[in-house]
């Protein structure tokens, strides 16, 4: 009897620029992030995301760009659609596919030096801190933010969750803290 694969939530393609990250399976990380917030959510499938695995170098460029800030950051996030809580504290709306079905969600692009830096000061593996920033970016990339307390507060619950369901301890309770990552624009 035939088996048929159940499809994905999500689509990530993931470009590696930085030399650093092929010692990680970026794509498998990336994926299973994106599956684990998709789910959390109850976003149905299948959406599309980009991720560039890039050097503090490109980030910085990528940074003054877009945000006027010329310096490298561990993570940016550029959403397709401008999503916005009603109130804050309060979830945005779920992003909707568009008349063809398709769902790109955005793009986001990660800091080799950095995020390499902040997983060795943090004494967290790798892996770990790159799935905790691309939860932290997806959960952008979909409307939610850090800007005010009670946004905040919401999202670094969310990220704790998502990331215990992948069987990751909290980002938040231990060394530095892992989610001050910026969203771009674009």
């Amino acid at each position: 009897m035939p088996t048929t694969a159940t499809p994905k939530a999500a689509e990530v393609d993931v470009v590696v620029e930085a030399g650093g990250w092929e010692a990680l399976d970026l794509e498998r990380l990336a994926d299973e992030a994106a599956q684990a917030v998709l789910a959390r959510l109850g976003l149905a499938g299948p959406a599309e995301i980009s991720l560039l695995a890039t050097s503090d170098a490109a980030v910085a460029r990528l940074n003054a760009d877009f945000r006027g800030k010329p310096a490298p950051t561990n993570v940016l996030s550029w959403p397709a659609r401008a999503l916005a809580p009603p109130a804050p504290g309060q979830a945005p709306p779920l992003p909707q596919a568009d008349a063809t079905g398709e769902l790109f969600l955005g793009d986001i692009a990660l800091a080799w030096e950095t995020c390499a830096a902040e997983a060795e000061a943090g004494g967290k593996p790798l892996s770990d801190h790159a799935v905790h920033l691309i939860v932290h970016a997806i959960l952008h990339l979909v409307g939610y933010d850090h800007i005010c307390e009670e946004d905040a507060a919401l999202m670094e619950g969310l990220e704790i969750e998502i990331i215990s369901t992948l069987g990751l301890p909290d980002p938040y309770s231990e060394g530095p803290s892992s989610g001050e990552s910026d969203s771009g624009a674009g």
